[in-house]
């Protein structure tokens, strides 16, 4: 009748010790399976039409700073700028002052963009 109460603790203890070391191993070999899955593209279409939209990639680049409304934030409003697209272009471009950094957007998509940038109302 006198049971060593210590007892059940180390069991869990141990218990714990080994299932924390299965599920480490048990993870590593699910991460090569998961960088396999990645190398093979299984996505990576999706992702280049979604950044051609420009729409999209104000969402990817420009959203933090001018705001998910184009009305401003750390960066100024894109609403009624009044600037014609060469003028967007060309901050797209070089960037301007040190609030707007120069290249965050493609050569080749830097057209589409600049042209609804001066398009909002």
């Amino acid at each position: 009748m006198n049971r060593n109460p210590v007892i059940p603790y180390i069991l869990v203890f141990v218990f714990g010790i080994v299932l924390v070391f299965f599920l480490s191993f048990k993870g590593l070999g699910d991460m090569e399976e998961v960088a396999k899955d990645k190398g093979e593209g299984k996505g990576g279409g999706k992702t280049e039409v979604a950044a051609s939209n420009p729409e999209d990639i104000y969402k990817s680049t420009c959203i933090g700073c001018h705001g998910d409304q184009y009305q401003g934030g750390v960066g100024p409003s894109l609403k009624g700028t009044g600037l014609s697209k060469d003028e967007v272009k060309d901050i797209l471009t070089n960037g301007k002052g040190t609030g707007m950094p120069p290249g965050l957007v493609k050569a080749e998509q830097l057209d589409a963009m600049a042209e609804w940038v001066s398009k909002l109302k």
